[in-house]
């Protein structure tokens, strides 16, 4: 089974319009709009990444430095339409695998989700 991608986004619209798009390309999504739903979904299930729009979810470095820590083996990605968050340097330097400008453009969102399929892959096979 493979494993999912989820999508945090507390703007509806933009979360299932995101969604859909991963969607095309037959990857396993789950939209979420809240961070509490955030732990809930990668405690039930087995996440591969998550997508989270900092222009929406209010986060602070502590938030994403402990989500991190309780779940090392996800890939982190932000999603803004500013190039500049000051205020999240350090979680952006040390967990953050990539941020993506808003509006996303396709083939970097996919060549970032083969990325990260591939890299799980290659430590399934490492370890087995």
């Amino acid at each position: 089974m493979q494993k999912k991608i989820v999508v945090l986004d507390t703007d509806e619209a933009q979360c299932v319009e995101l969604c859909a798009l991963i969607g095309q390309k037959s990857y396993p999504v789950i939209p979420i709009h809240s961070v509490p739903q955030l732990e809930q979904c990668f405690e039930g299930r087995d996440c591969l990444g998550v997508f989270i729009d900092i222009d929406t979810v209010p986060l602070t470095n502590r938030d994403i430095r402990q989500f991190a820590l309780k779940f090392p083996g996800t890939y982190i990605f932000c999603i803004s339409k500013h190039q500049f968050h000051p205020e999240l340097k350090e979680a952006i330097c040390y967990h953050v695998y990539a941020c993506l400008n808003r509006p996303v453009d396709p083939d970097e969102l996919f060549y970032w989700i083969r990325s990260i399929y591939q890299d799980d892959q290659d430590e399934e096979d490492f370890d087995g």
